[in-house]
């Protein structure tokens, strides 16, 4: 595998608090020379780099982030104005205490309603696992395929722990065939991106990956 066949399947992703404008912009030319799948950003700057790199790579960005907890009215509301900002992909996160409640029915609620609201746009569902057990992580999975999601994905990186591999591989078990897997969450390895993809994730989010690739674009890692 090549360097940019791993970078095809990154989001490269910067989504610190501070990050500036020029941060942002230099994280945007990395995934224009790389050609990674897209940049995820904050929402705050969505519209900006739109503007300023309109039709040159695709934008992600992140609603009811890092917690979930936001109502599903105002997730309904980031989402449509991250939407009328020129994003291309929604990462949401659900909400975990309904989680914890075993409100999943709740869950799926939200999941359709942000669904219908993003048609035309990838959606994906972060479900934060490292605050969950196996049997909530499995009925997420149902949530996930019931509304209509097109990704499930592992972790904010802002919890207590990032993607894992025996998550991947319960959730490759349990999600519908129509949905995909996203790992993200302390990925900082060839190695560790290379399994990631081989145990059948589609995408990776990953704020290393350019830096532990660049040198390698064309090369076998």
């Amino acid at each position: 595998m090549k360097g940019s066949e791993i970078l095809s399947h990154v989001d490269h992703t910067l989504l610190a608090p501070t990050a500036t404008w020029q941060d942002i912009k230099a994280l945007c030319d990395e995934a224009i020379t790389y050609h990674t799948t897209s940049v995820c950003i904050p929402a705050s700057y969505v519209k900006r780099v739109k503007d300023a790199y309109d039709g040159r790579l695709k934008i992600c960005t992140v609603i009811g982030f890092p917690l979930g907890y936001d109502a599903k009215e105002t997730k309904l509301a980031a989402m449509t104005t991250a939407i009328e900002d020129g994003a291309d992909e929604i990462d949401a996160v659900i909400n975990i205490g309904d989680a914890k409640n075993g409100d999943f029915d709740k869950i799926t609620d939200e999941i359709k309603s942000l669904r219908k609201i993003s048609t035309g746009k990838i959606f994906k569902v972060i479900i934060e696992t490292c605050y969950l057990t196996d049997e909530e992580k499995i009925c997420l999975c149902q949530c996930v395929t019931d509304g209509g999601a097109d990704y499930i994905k592992t972790s904010t990186g802002f919890g207590t722990k990032g993607a894992t591999h025996d998550d991947v591989r319960l959730m490759r078990t349990h999600i519908g065939k129509n949905v995909k897997i996203k790992a993200a969450g302390g990925i900082r390895t060839i190695d560790d991106m290379k399994k990631y993809l081989a145990e059948g994730c589609d995408r990776l989010g990953c704020s290393a990956a350019v830096k532990l690739l660049k040198d390698k674009y064309d090369e076998e890692v």
